[in-house]
């Protein structure tokens, strides 16, 4: 019988290769993202196989303070040195340029790049993963979307066995935060933005989060991965929460409903057979006993829902230092490997080529509040104007209206495409015992 050799003996820490690594930008992030390779080195080492040796950090102020886990001899104002001189480069700056210039430069000269830069994935994804692409090298990207949360990953890897059919998500913390302010302390918009900005979760400048454009981003990214079609910023339509009220909240509530900034990507059928895709962020209701209805505070939540595997879950931490470090610190492992024992990461996956809806094929529900004549018939009124346009009711709420003889009533429907719940508001507008639409809210979820 022939005897098998013994295994090799791991290699031993100071038998390991080196790999260089390059940090762009030193800010929140950044700083954790150093402190922790350096704090956590032998770990890093025993999982990627190779000693991560941080040769530079570049900044736009040298003479600016810094955490002491922050070595100022590392610190360089030469961002292309950094990027152009490393096996692996972590970029953290932020913004379109100079990082997209700065990516490519780092893939031409051989680096394997991870960032966290959504707003540059989502309008240059393309040209990104074609530049990894020929120069054969890793791009990771998990903290673009949700912080610590491994979405990216679950969607380009956990779930390539199976058919997506949608991702419903919240992925802003910001906005997450002031929404839950307004509903459980019943603060308005106003109030609840300056408390957001006062412990550090809003900026000064609140624009990307409450006008949705970060969230926005994300979901470009999302539908990318979980459709296989590239889609841009663009192609998203966007809706902020600066008009929520606390008339608003009050509503939502009263309909046993939260209300949520949510970011949507679908898988819509169309009626030659054929297939589309619809992405949007905008405020909607959310019932109570849904998961995402429980999401509070600063968290983000995303639920991914495929055919095989049905509904899927991802819940925590959406941005911060650490959290948004461990996604960035996954993926260094992770390409550190692949440099130490071959393989690579996932390539841009557009093979299915989806046409990109407008916002008038989404499918949603609508709950519709309406201040219509209080006399028999009104409701016979409504219903005909939702039947007309093939849009099904699913529960009516009436109650009295201090003007005498009328009444507010609130309708939500069953899901429909929104041409066609957009027809039956206009036809509501013109019957004569509807006396004004009040309000429209989008509802989503079951």
């Amino acid at each position: 019988m022939t005897q098998q050799a013994p295994p090799a003996a791991p290699a031993s820490p100071s038998s390991r290769p080196v790999l260089k690594v390059g940090v762009l930008g030193s800010g929140t992030v950044g700083t954790q993202v150093v402190r922790l390779l350096g704090e956590q080195a032998e770990e890093f080492a025993a999982r990627s196989g190779a000693r991560l040796e941080v040769t530079g950090i570049a900044v736009r102020d040298l003479a600016a303070p810094r955490d002491p886990a922050v070595p100022r001899e590392l610190l360089t104002d030469d961002a292309t040195a950094v990027a152009t001189s490393n096996d692996i480069v972590i970029e953290l700056i932020g913004g379109i340029e100079p990082a997209r210039t700065l990516i490519l430069a780092a893939f031409r000269a051989g680096a394997s790049v991870i960032t966290g830069n959504k707003a540059l994935i989502a309008a240059h994804g393309p040209e990104l993963y074609a530049a990894a692409a020929a120069a054969d090298v890793d791009f990771y990207y998990e903290a673009a979307v949700a912080g610590a949360i491994p979405v990216v990953y679950a969607l380009r890897e956990s779930m390539a066995g199976d058919r997506v059919t949608s991702v419903l998500g919240i992925v802003n913390g910001t906005t997450n935060y002031i929404l839950d302010e307004m509903s459980t302390k019943g603060l308005s918009f106003e109030d609840a933005l300056a408390t957001a900005q006062e412990l550090g979760y809003a900026e000064a400048d609140p624009t990307a989060d409450v006008d949705g454009l970060d969230a926005a981003a994300k979901a470009a990214i999302i539908a990318s991965l979980a459709f296989h079609t590239r889609v841009g910023i663009d192609d998203v339509l966007v809706e902020g929460i600066r008009s929520i009220t606390a008339e608003d909240i009050r509503e939502a509530h009263a309909s046993g409903c939260e209300l949520k900034l949510l970011a949507i990507a679908q898988r819509v059928a169309l009626d030659d057979a054929a297939e589309g895709v619809s992405v949007r962020v905008h405020p909607a209701l959310v019932p109570a006993d849904h998961p995402l209805a429980s999401v509070h505070g600063a968290f983000n939540a995303v639920l991914v829902e495929a055919e095989s595997a049905g509904r899927l879950m991802f819940y925590g931490k959406g941005a911060g230092g650490a959290p948004t470090a461990s996604a960035v610190l996954s993926d260094v492992v992770a390409a550190a490997a692949h440099r130490v024992n071959g393989g690579q990461a996932p390539r841009e996956s557009s093979y299915a080529d989806l046409p990109v809806l407008g916002p008038e094929a989404a499918i949603t529900r609508y709950q519709i509040q309406l201040r219509v004549d209080d006399q028999p018939g009104s409701l016979a009124a409504v219903a005909t104007a939702f039947a007309a346009n093939a849009v099904s009711i699913d529960s009516v709420r009436q109650s009295a209206y201090v003007g005498g003889d009328q009444a507010v009533v609130t309708i939500v429907t069953h899901p429909a495409a929104v041409k066609r719940l957009n027809a039956a508001v206009e036809a509501l507008r013109s019957q004569e015992r509807v006396l004004a639409v009040v309000s429209i809210q989008r509802v989503e979820g079951e």
